[in-house]
């Protein structure tokens, strides 16, 4: 299986950290946010991997080069002038992705989830994703959706919060022009048709889309 890694976004909320840095290479216990997810997509066995970016994207190229030092294979897919946003993003990157199902990662946050288990996920014929949803953080009160026997609905009660892992057919976004394009839509249309299945990951997610939570983290993998 390959994976991707979603690291395009411009990381307004995080500003001015990122006015010089992308987002997905601010440290927390030693070491990049991106290089946590290549480190532990090798210890899964996932070695092909596809990163997107755009804003300051030549910073992480420099920095990760070909992967080769974190045990992997990395295949970069640019967007400009400006990010595509999530869909848009996968989109673009599916030549890069091939015909089989790949696992998705937000280069934004941090988990202990073992991606081992998105690795060997199978979707079975008719199912187009399957993500990982995780307990609602209080910047995020309302969740995402609701998941019901393993299967994932968008107006129902209660909600979860979607972790930014799951694994994707490329079904799921067959026929779809290319450009800016968000995966919400996406996902509430193949949910209305119950194609999206889900599962509830209870141990340590973290979301970082504010300095507060970068030092939070940072804190708490460094022992400090």
């Amino acid at each position: 299986m390959k994976a991707m890694i979603l690291a395009a976004g411009r990381g307004e909320r995080m500003r001015p950290l990122t006015d010089t840095t992308p987002k997905p290479l601010l440290e927390v216990g030693g070491k990049p946010l991106i290089v946590w997810h290549l480190e532990t997509l090798a210890q899964a066995g996932v070695h092909d991997i596809v990163i997107n970016h755009a804003w300051l994207g030549e910073q992480i190229e420099a920095q990760l080069g070909d992967g080769r030092a974190y045990g992997v294979r990395i295949h970069y897919s640019p967007e400009k002038p400006e990010a595509l946003e999530t869909a848009g993003g996968i989109i673009q990157a599916l030549p890069l992705l091939g015909q089989d199902p790949f696992l998705v990662i937000n280069g934004d946050i941090w988990t202990d989830y073992p991606l081992a288990n998105l690795r060997k996920r199978f979707l079975p014929p008719g199912e187009l994703a399957h993500l990982v949803m995780v307990d609602n953080p209080p910047q995020h009160p309302d969740g995402d959706f609701a998941l019901s026997d393993g299967v994932l609905i968008a107006e129902a009660e209660p909600r979860l919060t979607f972790s930014g892992m799951g694994v994707y057919s490329p079904e799921l976004f067959a026929e779809l022009a290319p450009g800016r394009r968000a995966l919400a839509p996406i996902l509430r249309a193949a949910m209305a048709e119950g194609k999206i299945s889900g599962e509830y990951y209870r141990g340590q997610w973290f979301d970082i889309g504010a300095p507060e939570r970068l030092r939070e983290l940072d804190e708490r993998l460094s022992g400090c």
